[in-house]
């Protein structure tokens, strides 16, 4: 159901993309990352879990029982190890233990795997009320200075991302800056069946604490992607889809 635009990052969206690293004097658990052999924040990295019959799968939620492995790299850079072995090297120095089986499309499960947690978060937000939908009220709420956080679906319109980036500047203090909404990579189609809503093409969230759970794992997502499906609101090209009507319910 996503529809990738297949563009390049732009500064602000891979900042955003690069897993968080801890404040100075925060305490913030980290793991190692077994192909890159870098330390980071656990909450940027991807753990790896091992079933009874050694299979390989993501525990993108950390909660599998037994030992786990970190990974922070790209699921290019994951394919690539993969292919060459270098996971499998990797994992059996981790897990220690008999035969290990690792899917071939192992990067795409964990990309999946990701997907369907910012997807269950956006919706375990809106049920408790914390999500704004609807162009015409989170403009409002943007330009009161209530919106922490502006999303719009990789299919948005240039002329509607553009007006919410605009109301968003506005209300934050913030005009002639580069802030803007983050595009997902999730089209139209996939919010509106994830969230049981029509047309959902531009979200946002005013709470912050909702505001960085959401992030968090939206981070996750296009870190791991590499951004490959993320795109500038000023640099996507105005093709039919996209100049579809923005409004939504």
């Amino acid at each position: 159901m996503r529809t990738p635009p297949n563009e390049r990052l732009t500064p602000d969206i891979a900042e955003a993309s690069r897993p968080r690293k801890a404040e100075p004097g925060e305490r913030c658990p980290e793991r190692r990352c077994i192909l890159a052999g870098e330390s980071s924040p656990r909450e940027g990295l991807i753990r790896l879990a091992v079933s009874p019959e050694g299979l390989v799968l993501p525990d993108v939620q950390a909660k599998a029982p037994g030992r786990g492995a970190w990974i922070g790299v790209t699921r290019d850079e994951l394919a690539e190890a993969l292919a060459k072995g270098r996971l499998k090297g990797a994992l059996s120095r981790a897990f220690k233990t008999g035969e290990l089986h690792i899917p071939a499309d192992l990067p795409a499960k964990i990309e999946d795997a990701l997907t369907r947690a910012l997807l269950d978060r956006l919706g375990l937000e809106m049920r408790t009320g914390a999500l704004i939908l609807g162009t015409d009220r989170i403009a409002e709420t943007a330009r009161g200075g209530a919106v922490s956080l502006l999303l719009h679906a990789s299919d948005a319109s240039e002329g509607g991302c553009r007006k919410l980036d605009q109301a968003w500047r506005v209300g934050s203090d913030r005009e002639g800056t580069a802030l803007r909404g983050t595009v997902l990579p999730l089209d139209r189609a996939a919010l509106s069946v994830a969230l049981g809503r029509l047309n959902v093409v531009h979200l946002a969230l005013a709470d912050d604490g909702a505001a960085g759970r959401v992030s968090g794992l939206l981070q996750r997502l296009l870190h791991f992607t590499g951004g490959s499906h993320a795109a500038s609101t000023d640099d996507a090209p105005a093709s039919a889809e996209r100049r579809i009507d923005d409004t939504n319910t």
